[in-house]
This record gives C-alpha cells, structure tokens and sequence, in this order.
C-alpha cells in the first residue's frame, strides 16, 4: 500500500527532525529580525526608509526580511557573506593559489570557508561603521534625528551590534545545513523574502476593495503568475547535455571504462549573481545622493531609478554583461577539456583537446544567452507590473529566482531522503525474506 508523502515524512524520524530543526531556526531567525540596535530613533527611521526605496539599502532590506528599515541586530542580513564568497570566488581567477586550494578537497574547502568568515568579519565592520556614521547625518522627513545619541560610542556599538548579528546568522545558516534540511544561508534569504508575502496580499485584498485594482486585472495577474512561476521552474532546470563517452583501457589487470555518460550545462549557469551585481551598480549613484547631496548624483539618481526607461535598458545590458562574465569563472572550458583528455573521454564527432574546448566554449555562449535573456526577462517583469498594470506587490526580479531555486533545492534533498529510506527499507525485507 503505497502511502502519501506526508505519511512518508511521519514515518522518517531522522528527516522529521530535521524539519522541525529547520522550522526553529527560522523562527529564531524572524524573532531575531525585530530586536533593535541601541540609539536609534524607529519611527525616524522608518521614515526615511519610505524613500529609500530605489538606493541600495532598499535592496538589501529585501534580502534581510525588512531588518535594515528597523536596524535590527541582523540588520546586514547574509549579504556580507555571500560578498565575501564572491569575492574570493572572484580573487581565485587572479591568484592560482586560491585555485589549487579550492582543488584540495575537504581541506581545501575548510580553509576556503575560514577565509570567508574573515573577510565577512572585515566586511561588516565597514559597513557597520559606514551605517552608523550615514545614519548619524539622516533625518525623517519631519526632521527627526535618526540617531538619538550620536558619536563615537553609537557607532563602535553598532559596528559590534550589526557584526555580531551577521556572523550569529551565518552561524544558524550552518546549522541549518548540518542538521536541517536545504542549504542554510540560501535558506535564510528564502525566509526573509517570503517574509513579505502576508502584507503583499493584503495590499492586493486593500487594493481590489478600494476599487484601484479591478477583479479581471487581479485574475490575468494570478494567471501570469503560475505562468512566470511555471516558466521559471523549467528553465532553472533546463540544461544542455553533451554526450561524453569514455574509452576502454587497461589499468593494471582490469578494463575500466567504456561506458557513456553526459556533460550538464545549466541555461541559467551564472544564477541570481548577475542581477545582484546589476543591480548594486546601478543603485550606487542613487546612494551616494543619500549620504553626499552632490548635484551630479542627484540628477544621475533621477535617472537610473527602477521604473525609468534608461535605468531598464543598462539593467538588461549589465545583466547579460554579468551573465557571461560570470559563467567564463565558475565554468572553464579549457579546464573540462583537461580533465576529459585525461580521463579518457571524448565528445562523439570532436577530437580531443582544443577542439573538445572550442566545442564547449561555443556550446557555453549560445547557451548563456539563452539564460541571460530569461535572467533580463525575469528581472524587468516587476517593473512592467507595477508600471503597467499597478500591481501592489512586488513580484519577480532576484527574489524570485532566489525563491524558486531554493524551494527546488530543498525538495530535491527531501526527495533524496525519502528515495533513501525506501532503498533501505527495500534491503531489509530483501535480507528478512532470503533469512526466511
């Protein structure tokens, strides 16, 4: 009798606790979003975070949960690690030590991770320090001081708040990913973009009552929805395969290989860093006009603000730019070409070495332009919405890339431990009827 997959995971105990070990941590990570940093005036804040909607604290507020617009403890949110693992990601290009490390294995990785908590450390000092002094100069728009009592001693406690904060989430994302299920960190960002989804609704129920949204609009945009959700769900699964076939040979007494297998490129290979990095530059002027009251950022800010047609067509263009910049470091060519030859594998019709690499590199850019097109597709959606049609909610974009691959993720490592279990389950009444 074949039971249901809630029966299944009842019938689990490891992978029920696991679930239960997540869905904790998840609620100390939203109860952790609302305890405040000392020194700051909230209602102030709050305010000024009304405007700040275009800038890149708006931006990073969205992956927090909202901490940023009330500087919670875990107002920094994972985006200081998640820089720090690009950066060092990025730094493996110019310094081959960094390479190899990472070639090491277990211990390689080890290291790679101590680096990176370091320089999270590092990171979130300066940015820390750089909030703290900004917030000291900012007022609300009925002129309240954000900072009831600025100086030196508000920004060394809100350096060591707002770091301590970061490094306890980035510590709780670990957890998750040892004892839950899912990757931590990713999961955490996942937590606080859903987060926004019950005043979303209600927005759209307060919209459709007052009469600014129109039931037959509401339902084309519920409809678009399962479209976009369901287009997005394929293509992050989509992925080009290459045949590879290995030949025959003799390694001591015994034949290894002859067998064939394929080569998996992803569509959407670069993933959601792209439209972050796309989005962190085009956010930068707009910013520096929050702190700095300069004339050239102000009317630069005017124009490179979502919604605003030249701000959409550098969007597009620095995502593609994004896309394939980051596919050529994260995927090699010539590296998977190496590693072929020297393993003995070969793509049918192509001869090893350069042509094997040549193939693979043309493969990889029509391949990334698909993906680069759906990324730009997916990111300019939220635009169209809000400009188009008055959507008061904000759907698409980084979020939802980050949403779906999560979810994916995190149902393809339940998936794995349900398949486990009924293998082992599947082995031990083998064994029992071969005793019988």
């Amino acid at each position: 009798m074949r039971t249901s997959g809630i029966e299944s995971l009842a019938n689990i105990p490891e992978l029920r606790r696991r679930i239960f070990f997540l869905l904790g941590a998840l609620a100390v990570y939203r109860i952790a979003v609302h305890i405040p940093t000392p020194g700051i005036n909230a209602e102030a804040l709050l305010a000024l975070f009304a405007r700040a909607g275009g800038t890149i604290f708006g931006f990073i507020d969205m992956f927090s949960g909202g901490a940023l617009r009330r500087l919670s403890v875990c107002a920094l949110g994972i985006m200081p690690y998640i820089s720090a693992a690009i950066i060092l990601e990025l730094l493996t290009v110019v310094y081959p030590s960094l390479k190899e490390m990472q070639r090491e294995g277990p211990e390689g990785r080890r290291k790679m991770a101590y680096y990176t908590r370091y320089l999270t450390v590092a990171i979130c000092l300066i940015q820390g320090f750089g909030i703290a002094v900004g917030l000291e100069k900012m007022t609300a728009p009925n002129g309240d001081p954000v900072v009831m009592f600025p100086g030196w001693g508000f920004r060394f406690l809100t350096m060591l708040t707002l770091t301590t904060g970061s490094m306890f989430l980035v510590w709780l994302g670990e957890q998750i990913t040892e004892h839950g299920i899912g990757n931590g960190i990713s999961l955490l960002i996942f937590a606080g973009i859903v987060a926004r989804l019950p005043s979303a609704l209600i927005n759209t129920f307060r919209f459709v009552k007052t009469g600014e949204l129109s039931g037959a609009i509401l339902f084309f945009i519920l409809l678009l929805v399962v479209a976009v959700l369901a287009f997005t769900c394929f293509v992050e699964m989509a992925q080009r395969r290459i045949p590879v076939h290995y030949a025959r040979r003799m390694v001591g007494r015994q034949v290894v290989g002859g067998q064939s297998t394929y080569l998996p490129i992803k569509v959407n290979t670069a993933g959601v860093i792209p439209p972050i990095f796309a989005s962190s530059v085009l956010m930068f002027p707009a910013t520096i006009s929050t702190f700095l009251p300069l004339a050239f950022f102000q009317a630069l800010s005017t124009y490179l603000r979502p919604g605003h047609w030249l701000y959409e067509i550098l969007y597009v263009i620095l995502i593609i730019f994004f896309c394939y910049f980051y596919t050529a470091i994260i995927f090699d060519p010539k590296d998977v070409a190496d590693n072929l030859r020297k393993w003995g594998g070969f793509i049918p019709g192509i001869r090893p070495g350069r042509a094997t690499q040549e193939f693979l590199d043309r493969v990889l850019n029509r391949v990334t332009l698909i993906g680069a097109i759906y990324v730009a597709a997916i990111c300019v959606l939220p635009t169209l919405l809000i400009v188009k049609f008055n959507v008061p909610f904000y759907f698409g974009g980084t979020a939802l890339l980050i949403v779906v691959g999560v979810a994916m993720d995190t149902m393809a490592q339940i998936e794995a431990h349900l398949l486990t279990r009924r293998y082992d389950s599947l082995v031990r009444e083998g064994r029992l009827r071969r005793r019988r």
